[in-house]
């Protein structure tokens, strides 16, 4: 068996050699990764500039681009590894409810997904660094159940630690992407040429009012599993629009 993994933190992260290492008692592992942090790029390409792939002293591969350029590099390029899994993480940082749009270590598995290969994109809501053992436990737990399946359909997974220590774990859930309230998060400075500039802020606490999400759910101490899926059709409302068509001349 073959594992390939990717995150978005860059391949120096502790994520990514974690996650490396734990895989590597399932299967022939191979990281090909950012050359750079590049959170919350999401399923961007690089199209304005060529790409490089080179081999670190650790092993790991890195590219000059997204999650996802990493991917398809990865896929195409490399004859000699053709993966059955992808790994995807582990993110120093949650990514669940609206997250997922915006995160590069879910794009990196949703790209492999579209291309048939199951993949599995793994983050803990923590960024001190204090609770790895929690996550070498869950995903040592989760990918010893995974490679035991004689066969892995093409899955998109999206898994979430919560940042408690391992003992304090409440065992692992299934649960639905929730959501967040919006935040200000526009933060103005001036530089020191005198100039208005603007960074991105900090994500919005999670909505309360949504019952039984991944937010909800890992609050309470357990690992949660969102399968995702990639079809964005609104299939409630597509009387609503036959409708409305019914109006509209061409």
């Amino acid at each position: 068996m073959k594992i390939l993994i990717c995150n978005d933190d860059g391949y120096l992260s502790e994520g990514v050699a974690l996650l490396a290492k734990v895989a590597a008692q399932f299967a022939e592992v191979r990281v090909v990764a950012p050359e750079s942090d590049q959170s919350g790029v999401s399923n961007s390409f690089t199209l304005n500039r060529p790409l490089s792939i080179k081999k670190a002293s650790n092993g790991f591969y890195y590219v000059n681009g997204t999650p996802t350029d990493c991917i398809h590099v990865a896929l195409h390029t490399m004859a000699d590894f053709k993966p059955d899994l992808v790994l995807s993480g582990i993110n120093h940082g949650a990514n669940m409810g609206d997250d997922v749009l915006y995160s590069g270590t879910v794009a990196a598995a949703t790209e492999a997904f579209l291309m048939g290969i199951p993949a599995l994109a793994f983050s803990i809501n923590d960024r001190s660094g204090q609770y790895w053992a929690t996550a070498e436990k869950a995903v040592n737990t989760v990918l010893a159940q995974v490679c035991a399946q004689p066969a892995i359909e093409p899955v998109l997974w999206n898994i979430n630690i919560p940042a408690i220590n391992a003992e304090a774990v409440q065992g692992y859930q299934v649960a639905k992407l929730g959501r967040r309230h919006h935040e200000q998060c526009i933060v103005p400075f001036n530089s020191p040429r005198g100039e208005t500039m603007y960074w991105i802020g900090g994500v919005g606490a999670a909505d309360t009012s949504w019952q039984d999400t991944d937010f909800s759910a890992n609050k309470a101490g357990f690992v949660t599993i969102t399968p995702l899926t990639l079809d964005l059709t609104n299939y409630q409302q597509m009387n609503a629009v036959n409708t409305f068509l019914q109006d509209i001349q061409w």
